[in-house]
C-alpha cells in the first residue's frame, strides 16, 4: 500500500497532508506525482473527484519549497489555467492547504471583481498563479504581468476549456511561456481535439490515466426518466421527495431555466439555490457555502457555474435537461461519488433530447437503464373521476366533425359599442366638447331635445 511518504515530498508537505487527515494518496496521485518532482511533463486522464488537483499540487510545492528563489517581479514562477472562477478559487485554497505553515505567495486572476486589487498583487511577484484565460489576456495585454521568467505550466478541465472557446486564449497564454518549461496538462476525456492540443503543448509526457478515455464514474448509479417537458418540474420535485435526497445538485442548460428551477423548488418547500454566470462572485460564493454547510438541500447550476463545484457528499446528481455535448455528462455525474463514495444520477429526458441521449450512450459505451416516468401521464389539471384517463397532454387544434361545414362567425360588434358598454375608450377633460356621441347617446340628446322644444 502506497503512502505519501513513500513518493518522498518534502516534510513539511508531508506534515501539512497529515494534518489534514490524508495519509494514502489516490491512484491518479501515485502515478503523477514521481514523475513530475523529477520535472517530466504530465498528461493525465482523470475525472473530476479522484485527487487531481493534488495530482499536480503537491509535486509543484515540492519543488517550489526545495528550490527557494527570488519572485520575478510582475511574474509568476508556476501558472495554473482554470476554465472558471470557481475551479481558480477551489485551486488556489488547495495549494494553501496543501503548503501548511510554508510561505508561500499564491494569487487568483479572474473576471467577475475589480482589477485594482489584482494588479497590485501581481505587482510584487507570485510563486503561483491561478487564472482563468480571459482575465489572465487582459493582465497580459495591459503589462501587468509578465510570463517570461515561469518555470511551469498547469492546463486544468482541459475539455471544458475546449467546450468554453478557450483554445485561442490558450494558444496566446502559451506563446508566451519559455519554452523549456514543465507542462501538466489534466482532462477528464481525452477527445482527438483535446489530444492535438496536449501534442502541441507537451514534450514526451508521462501519460497517466484512472479511468478509460470518456468512461463515467464506477460507483455513480445512473437512470434515464423519460417524461414529457411540461411534466419535468413536477417529476423532479417527486424524485427529490421520494428518494430523500439531501444534498443534491441539478443541472439545467440555460441560465434562465436554474433560476426558474430554484424558484419552483423553493415555492414547493424544498430549499435551493441557482449559480450561474449572471449571479455577482459574491452571491455565487454564498450560495455554495450554503450548499457546502447544508443550509440548502439543492443546488441548480448551469455547466460552466458548477466546474468550480468541489464538495465532497454530493449523493445525487439530477439532469434537468441533458447537455448537447456528450462530454459534459460525463463532467456532471462526475460530481457524486467522490472520494471512495457511492452517487446516483438520474436524467429527465423528453422526446426533444433523445438525440443528446444517444450521443451521450455512444460516448460512454454503455445504454443506461430508462424508465417512463409515472409523473408524465399525469395532466396537468384533472378531476378525481377522470385520473384513470389521463394522457400526456398535446398542443390542442380546434376540432371539426368530418363532412361538417365551417361555422359562420358572428358578427363582433364595434369598438365603441363594447366601450360604452363597459365605460371604457372615452376620455375627456372638463368642459371640452362632446364629438359624435354614439347611437345610444344620439337617441336620448334627441328624445331630450324633442321634450325641451315641446315645453318651450
Amino acid at each position: 500500500m502506497t503512502t505519501f511518504s513513500d513518493l518522498e515530498l518534502a516534510s513539511c508537505l508531508q506534515q501539512a497532508l497529515e494534518r489534514e487527515g490524508y495519509s494514502k494518496p489516490t491512484p491518479i496521485q501515485t502515478k503523477a506525482i514521481p514523475p513530475a518532482i523529477a520535472g517530466r511533463d504530465i498528461l493525465g486522464i482523470a475525472q473530476t473527484g479522484t485527487g487531481k488537483t493534488a495530482a499536480f499540487a503537491l509535486p509543484i510545492l515540492h519543488r517550489l519549497v526545495t528550490n527557494r528563489c527570488a519572485l520575478p517581479r510582475k511574474g509568476t514562477r508556476v501558472l495554473v489555467l482554470s476554465p472558471t472562477r470557481e475551479l481558480a478559487s477551489q485551486i488556489a485554497a488547495s495549494f494553501t492547504t496543501y503548503s501548511g505553515n510554508v510561505n508561500i505567495r499564491i494569487a487568483t486572476v479572474f473576471g467577475g471583481v475589480g482589477y485594482d486589487a489584482q494588479i497590485k498583487q501581481l505587482a510584487r511577484g507570485v510563486e503561483v498563479l491561478v487564472a482563468t484565460p480571459g482575465r489572465l489576456i487582459d493582465h497580459l495585454t495591459s503589462g501587468a504581468i509578465k510570463l517570461d521568467q515561469t518555470d511551469i505550466l498547469v492546463i486544468d478541465e482541459a475539455d471544458q476549456m475546449l467546450d468554453l472557446g478557450f483554445v485561442k486564449p490558450i494558444r496566446s497564454i502559451v506563446s508566451r511561456l519559455p519554452r523549456d518549461r514543465q507542462t501538466l496538462f489534466f482532462s477528464a476525456t481525452m477527445p482527438a481535439s483535446i489530444a492535438e492540443l496536449a501534442r502541441d503543448f507537451l514534450r514526451e509526457p508521462k501519460r497517466v490515466s484512472v479511468a478509460p478515455v470518456s468512461s463515467t464514474a464506477q460507483r455513480v448509479s445512473q437512470r434515464i426518466l423519460h417524461v414529457e417537458s411540461d411534466r419535468k418540474r413536477a417529476a423532479l420535485k417527486k424524485l427529490i421527495h421520494d428518494h430523500n435526497m439531501q444534498r443534491t445538485l441539478v443541472f439545467t442548460r440555460t441560465k434562465r431555466g436554474a433560476n426558474r428551477v430554484a424558484q419552483y423548488l423553493e415555492g414547493a418547500g424544498i430549499t435551493a439555490a441557482a449559480i450561474h454566470g449572471n449571479k455577482s462572485q459574491n452571491q455565487r460564493e454564498r450560495a455554495l457555502e450554503a450548499f457546502k454547510d447544508a443550509k440548502v438541500q439543492v443546488l441548480v447550476a448551469t455547466d460552466i457555474a458548477a466546474r468550480g463545484i468541489d464538495i465532497d457528499g454530493v449523493s445525487h446528481v439530477i439532469n434537468y435537461e441533458l447537455p448537447e455535448v456528450p462530454e459534459a455528462y460525463v463532467h456532471r455525474i462526475g460530481r457524486t461519488a467522490r472520494a471512495g463514495a457511492s452517487g446516483s444520477a438520474f436524467s429527465l429526458c423528453d422526446r426533444s433530447e433523445l438525440k443528446y441521449l444517444r450521443g451521450i450512450e455512444k460516448l460512454i459505451r454503455i445504454e443506461i437503464p430508462s424508465e417512463v416516468s409515472d409523473i408524465a401521464a399525469e395532466p396537468r389539471s384533472q378531476s378525481k373521476g377522470n385520473a384513470s384517463k389521463a394522457r400526456i397532454p398535446k398542443p390542442s387544434q380546434p376540432k371539426q366533425r368530418e363532412n361538417d361545414a365551417p361555422r359562420r362567425k358572428r358578427p363582433q360588434k364595434s369598438g365603441d359599442e363594447s366601450n360604452h358598454r363597459t365605460g371604457e375608450g372615452t376620455s375627456r377633460r372638463p368642459g371640452a366638447k362632446t364629438t359624435k356621441p354614439a347611437h345610444k347617446k344620439r337617441k336620448r340628446y334627441h328624445a331630450s331635445h324633442k321634450k325641451r322644444s315641446a315645453v318651450a
